[in-house]
């Protein structure tokens, strides 16, 4: 599969941020930011349905973008070469195959991030596998919406998690995922799943996952709400302060309770409770 890159010069990183929340309601699977570039990775084949909407946003910003065809080989071999390790407060480390493995007494989690969402570099993913760590999730059941790599279904049962379902929209998402649990050897207890939230549909979880944006947890807040078991834990991410207060008063509809929120490069993490 072949990605184009669209790469943006940006004034600073408050306009980084702010575009990368922008495009992520497209079908852009992966950002970095470069100095002042911002670049956002689409597969060839999905760009032609929406680059005159992207076109049209970053004109609304005053911006102009470049589309820069990327091969899939060259994509790993760049992966392979600028790719580091992610430690999560020294109890983590999110590594690829080609790292040294984690030293004693520290989690790790193997992923071949290729082009898929989740290896622990973006805030989002950060966030996310911390919020895991301290969750509480031994013996029990969860959904990791928009999963990406898998990196946070894996990180769950790795913490002692009964069982999890990867949910992705994405057929190469999907793909990675799974090569993904197969190398951290848990294939027994992560059950990937191709499509969006109504994969879910009449199945129940102790705790849920989403790292998605914030139209989608916005669209799909009911539908996370009548899964989760009576007590049972939404954590979300991938979207920024602005937007905290318009989830917590959506969460609240649905009958989940604030529990916390953290913030990590102006990105933030939304902990709610199903009460009853």
């Amino acid at each position: 599969m072949d990605y184009i890159s669209l790469q943006i010069p940006v004034a600073d990183a408050e306009q980084g941020e702010i575009l990368t929340a922008e495009l992520a309601d497209y079908p852009f699977e992966s950002f970095e930011t470069e100095g002042s570039l911002l670049k956002a990775y689409i597969p060839q084949e999905r760009l032609a349905d929406c680059k005159p909407e992207v076109d049209a946003l970053l004109a609304r910003y005053g911006v102009q973008g470049r589309y820069i065809a990327i091969e899939t080989q060259n994509w790993n071999a760049l992966w392979e070469r600028n790719f580091p390790a992610t430690d999560v407060e020294g109890r983590l480390r999110i590594r690829a195959p080609f790292h040294e493995a984690a030293p004693a007494g520290e989690l790790e989690v193997i992923v071949m991030p290729k082009m898929s969402f989740g290896t622990g570099h973006h805030a989002t993913t950060w966030l996310m596998s911390r919020a895991v760590l301290d969750l509480g999730v031994s013996g029990r059941r969860g959904l990791d919406m928009g999963s990406g790599t898998g990196v946070l279904s894996i990180v769950a049962v790795k913490c002692g998690a009964a069982h999890m379902d990867a949910v992705d929209i994405d057929d190469w998402a999907d793909a990675n995922c799974r090569e993904n649990i197969a190398a951290n050897g848990v294939g027994d207890r992560i059950t990937p799943m191709l499509g969006d939230v109504r994969r879910i549909a009449g199945r129940r979880y102790d705790f849920i996952l989403a790292n998605i944006n914030r139209n989608i947890l916005l669209a799909d807040l009911p539908s996370y709400a009548a899964a989760l078991e009576p007590g049972g834990d939404l954590v979300m991410s991938g979207f920024l302060d602005a937007d905290v207060p318009t989830l917590v008063e959506a969460a609240g509809q649905q009958g989940l309770s604030l529990v916390g929120t953290a913030e990590r490069d102006g990105w933030r993490i939304l902990h709610v409770r199903r009460t009853k």
